[in-house]
């Protein structure tokens, strides 16, 4: 996807400033909800970890990654 569309030769539409922040803000809010459910993740236990299928290594796995991944 490009960032800027073409409008004729060598010049380009810069995207509105509104479609910018709305954009910037979903991405916090992306962010913010990546590291809430990563909180909730880390305060299961085991039995619960088994039974939503998920290994200790992969919630620890899971916890390492940074927030915008």
């Amino acid at each position: 996807m490009e960032r800027f569309a073409p409008l004729a030769a060598g010049k380009y539409q810069v995207p509105a400033p509104s479609g910018v922040l709305r954009a910037m803000a979903a991405r916090i809010a992306q962010m913010y909800e990546r590291t809430r459910t990563r909180q909730q993740l880390a305060e299961l236990d085991e039995q619960q970890l088994a039974d939503i299928g998920i290994s200790h290594s992969e919630r620890l796995a899971e916890q390492d990654r940074p927030f915008w991944r």
